[in-house]
């Protein structure tokens, strides 16, 4: 009797142990990411009233008869299956799909969680906003553009760093141009500056009887007799010259904006390069006199002493050739600042184009504006693209330099750029490398845990990957509570790695993992509890009730 009570007593803390993890399980059934527990239960030792004993020739052999001292518990080990995915919409709640854990760093050690409802605190840093552990990173994503620290596997969202201004380099350029197509036009350009004079206190374009020294482009500085204007030309047909005109008001000389319009016209007449000169609207106005290619042009004009404002270049308000496609793309410096860069695709021969740059926008001058000899073969594919084949731009601000922009054409042979064919001309550009400068507006996990964030420019941009952890024995882990892990010897230790390497998982992005708990079940292991509980109560009550009934009997 006396063991029955001892075995009934150790039924009794097995029960309670049964219904304390139970009970915690249903504690936690909402518990974002919780793993459930499962206890099992092993005998204890037995007392042997009797031996085995093996057959004789006279007598068969006999079974051990014991007499167990109760239970204890065996185990009480974790479900480690998948719970229900939760969408929640927030970009930064992730959830495992799989067997990995998200890595936390408490500043002395890593522990590990399925858990990610994560958030950024002051300093830009993803973490467990529960306790401020940082949530840690794996590989080189976000190094380039900054927004990580090669010494640092803290994930920091840069949401107070810019992503800086990249100038273009290149423009892209795909489409068709015209193989049939005869239209002539005619080269036309402007200064693309106004000059002006004043009116009382506004400003008003000037004209050809304008004085140069009435030019609100002149300033207190004026020009004196002798001072030369030096013009660079470029006649229809290709041909250079310095033209020279001096200022004063002798023959010969100029003193008007007209004058100077003039002067320009004569040297084309003079080089049979024939083009129409003159003032409109404030603006100098160049229209070559003959239709068809043509490279008529006016360089950086100067004066001396720089007493003049001159246009940076002019504008190609018409590009002169067989027949013309006219294109227009953003471009970026490395201020970020926008420009519109104009192209026109010219054909200077049969099966050879000319690209040249008519007009940029917003202070900027222009080096090399024309790309030559782009030619294409009988079947319409590009046959060559010249060893010059590209612009070149000079921003207005310090130090000058020069931005060459490569026109990228197609490969030689192919139809993956440019094409000739007959029909409409359709050539455009299809993309340029540069952009402004951006800041951070949203972030999104992709399924291999890379961070991508999306700036106010439009770009995405790789922020970090999250460091996952997997286990070959995820059941020896320590639960350390805050749904946190602790590696143990029996686990092993973590193997660490990118989301969909071995069987790490996927993350899914705006979602959390929920409890795995089974209510029913949970339930129905309170019965047993209860059930266990009780029976053993009635076995400690027999037994003390056979225990007072010998007592009775002796008295």
């Amino acid at each position: 009797m006396g063991n029955a009570i001892l075995s009934g007593v150790t039924g009794l803390k097995a029960s309670q142990t049964m219904l304390d993890v139970t009970g915690n399980n249903l504690a936690n059934m909402n518990t974002t990411a919780y793993k459930s527990a499962r206890t099992t239960f092993k005998d204890l030792l037995y007392q042997t009233l009797q031996f085995a004993s093996k057959p004789t020739t006279t007598a068969g052999g006999m079974n051990p008869q014991q007499v167990g001292s109760g239970v204890q518990v065996a185990t009480i080990d974790r479900n480690m299956n998948q719970g229900t995915l939760i969408n929640t919409g927030q970009p930064l709640d992730m959830a495992l799909e799989g067997n990995g854990f998200f890595v936390l760093n408490t500043g002395s050690e890593d522990l590990y969680s399925r858990a990610g409802a994560f958030a950024v605190d002051a300093d830009y840093y993803l973490v467990d906003p529960s306790t401020g552990n940082h949530v840690q990173r794996i590989g080189t994503e976000g190094l380039a553009d900054g927004f990580q620290i090669n010494t640092n596997t803290n994930i920091r969202i840069p949401y107070d760093r810019p992503l800086p201004a990249q100038a273009t380099t290149s423009v892209t350029y795909v489409g068709n141009l015209s193989a049939d197509e005869d239209d002539p036009t005619t080269q036309s350009l402007s200064s693309g500056l106004t000059y002006t004079v004043l009116s009382g206190s506004a400003e008003v374009p000037a004209s050809g009887s304008t004085l140069l020294n009435s030019l609100v482009q002149v300033g207190t500085n004026t020009l004196v007799a002798g001072d030369v204007f030096t013009i660079p030309l470029t006649y229809h047909n290709g041909g250079t010259a310095s033209l020279a005109l001096t200022f004063g008001t002798n023959a010969g000389e100029i003193d008007t904006l007209g004058e100077l319009a003039t002067g320009i016209q004569t040297a084309f007449t003079a080089a049979s390069s024939a083009a129409t000169v003159n003032i409109q609207n404030g603006q100098i106005i160049i229209d070559d006199s003959t239709a068809g290619y043509s490279l008529l042009e006016v360089g950086q004009m100067s004066v001396t002493g720089s007493k003049m404002e001159f246009p940076q270049f002019f504008v190609i308000n018409s590009a002169g050739g067989i027949t013309s496609r006219n294109t227009n793309i953003q471009i970026f410096d490395s201020q970020g600042m926008a420009h519109s860069l104009g192209v026109s695709f010219v054909k200077s021969a049969t099966d050879t184009w000319d690209a040249v740059v008519t007009d940029v926008t917003n202070s900027v001058s222009l080096i090399d504006r024309r790309i030559q000899g782009i030619t294409f073969d009988q079947n319409g594919a590009l046959l060559n693209v010249p060893t010059v084949n590209y612009f070149t731009l000079r921003y207005a601000y310090a130090p000058l330099v020069d931005a060459p922009i490569t026109a990228n054409l197609g490969t030689v042979g192919k139809y993956d750029g440019l094409t000739q064919f007959g029909g409409q001309s359709t050539a455009a550009p299809s993309s340029q490398d540069g952009y402004a400068a951006g800041y951070l507006t949203n972030i999104q996990v992709q399924s291999d845990g890379v961070i991508v964030g999306t700036f106010s420019n439009g770009l995405r941009r790789d922020i970090a990957a999250l460091k996952i952890a997997t286990f070959q024995n995820p059941y020896g882990l320590d639960s350390v509570g805050n749904n946190y892990w602790r590696a143990t010897g029996n686990s092993g230790s973590a193997v660490e790695s990118k989301a969909g390497a071995g069987s790490a998982g996927k993350v899914r992005g705006a979602a959390l993992e929920g409890s795995n708990v089974d209510t029913a079940t949970e339930f129905v292991n309170l019965i047993q509890a209860q059930n266990s509980y009780q029976a053993n109560s009635r076995t400690i009550r027999t037994a003390n009730d056979m225990l007072r009934e010998l007592a009775n009997l002796i008295a």
